[in-house]
């Protein structure tokens, strides 16, 4: 954390509750980064695990380890902004990892372009990378990835807001305020700057389909999209995956 007046302080938030299996992988990758302007922020929600004796290992390279009760991931996230100084945040959840170099990638793009956020490219089950903003109105499949991937200016985060705690998908609600409402300038970094490795079996996997496809119908109504269109992109969403429709249907009524 020592200052360097040549790279912007970056903050990266890890919420954590009972990751003992992934959580020494994150963090040495942020650790590992070789970016000596870094304020690391780790929330944990009162792990039962061996997941706050990992986090023991590495406190004299932490800023700031908060353990404590806490009414979810959005919860914990909102609590990792209140305490960020860094003038860009960024997110990386205890089951993912960083690759090599990726906050000197991100220093670069902030430095020399004027933009509020950044999109970096990210290994999922596929790599994902682009930034489509036109797309947003019509889907949330218009970015990379919130972990690993997504990266801010602190005082534009604090400004759009905070994750409201009340939607599955508080990210996708923050995303639609910061592009469509605030009208916030972003880029995505090129194909072959990936950020890091966004791991299976994380929060996303765990939602159920139709519960989902309700909550993404909650965001853009709360934002104000017509709530015809919002259920026409609803039919449509059944119409294109109609199994994992039934399923979620059935996993929810049992």
């Amino acid at each position: 954390m020592n200052q360097n007046n040549n790279k912007k302080l970056i903050t990266i938030i890890t919420v954590v509750k009972n990751g003992e299996a992934t959580i020494e992988r994150c963090i040495k990758s942020v650790l590992n980064q070789n970016y000596n302007n870094l304020e690391y922020i780790i929330i944990d929600g009162k792990s039962s695990d061996g997941t706050k004796d990992i986090i023991n290992k590495y406190k004299n390279y932490i800023a700031k380890i908060i353990i404590e009760d806490d009414d979810g991931i959005w919860d914990a996230m909102n609590k990792g902004i209140k305490n960020a100084s860094g003038e860009i945040v960024g997110f990386l959840n205890s089951d993912d990892y960083y690759f090599d170099n990726a906050l000197e990638t991100v220093n670069n793009y902030f430095s020399k372009n004027n933009i509020d956020f950044l999109f970096g490219s990210v290994q999922k089950y596929k790599l994902m990378h682009g930034y489509r903003p036109w797309l947003i109105d019509w889907s949330f499949g218009f970015y990379t990835s919130h972990s690993v991937g997504f990266f801010i200016k602190t005082k534009i985060h604090k400004d759009v807001g905070l994750y409201d705690t009340k939607f599955i998908s508080a990210d996708l609600d923050f995303f639609y305020k910061l592009i469509s409402i605030n009208k916030k300038i972003g880029l995505s970094s090129k194909k072959n700057e990936i950020f890091g490795k966004f791991e299976k079996g994380g929060f996303s996997s765990k939602i159920n389909y139709v519960e989902h496809l309700e909550d993404l119908n909650k965001i853009r109504i709360n934002n104000g999209q017509n709530k015809i269109f919002v259920y026409f992109l609803f039919l449509i969403k059944i119409i294109k995956k109609p199994i994992k429709f039934i399923k979620g249907i059935f996993n929810k009524l049992n």
